[in-house]
């Protein structure tokens, strides 16, 4: 093994490690840190593999403005900042289970699908002309679908985080049954 490879192999176990602390920590702001560290790995396994353009993206993008918004979003839906009970929904071994049989699937996928080959780190990997061919080509409607389905997910939290916005038709309801 190259130095390159152990020193791939360390920030995959980095942000597998950080990645397991973001779903089990029971304080949100210290998952949101827990993720920063997560990307920030990822980031450092695309430098390893002489991806520079998308190591700068993934620093930008994902530790920069998702972890900005996850905490904005934290801050405005008045979620507990600090360690509560009420963040356990109780099917943790469920949630378990599911995870393990995402990832054996994964790996038999990626496993069958590569078999016996072997990809050598080397400098040159790709340049940002290839890069944005293939994002702005072949992966752009997947890119916005799912941009869409996160901006859906970040309202559906919101909406159902705000006590306020439930007690308004109920409020409504109390006005009309007084007139």
């Amino acid at each position: 093994m190259s130095g390159q490879e152990i020193v791939f192999a360390l920030l995959g176990v980095v942000a597998v490690g950080a990645a397991i602390l973001v779903v089990t920590t029971r304080n949100l702001v210290h998952a949101a840190l827990w993720l920063v560290v997560s990307f920030g790995a990822l980031a450092g396994g695309y430098l390893v593999l002489t991806a520079e353009f998308v190591a700068w993206v993934q620093v930008l993008i994902y530790v920069g403005a998702i972890v900005v918004l996850l905490l904005f979003g934290i801050m405005l839906t008045r979620a507990p900042i600090g360690e509560s009970a009420d963040l356990d929904s109780g099917n943790r071994w469920a949630a378990a289970a599911v995870a393990v049989a995402t990832a054996a699937a994964l790996v038999t996928v990626v496993v069958m699908g590569f078999r016996d080959e072997r990809m050598p780190l080397r400098a040159g990997g790709g340049s940002a002309e290839e890069l944005g061919a293939a994002v702005f080509r072949t992966w752009v409607l997947p890119f916005e679908v799912l941009s869409v389905l996160l901006l859906a997910s970040l309202v559906g939290a919101i909406v159902l985080s705000r006590s306020d916005i439930r007690a308004r038709p109920e409020a409504g309801a109390a006005a009309d049954e007084e007139g």
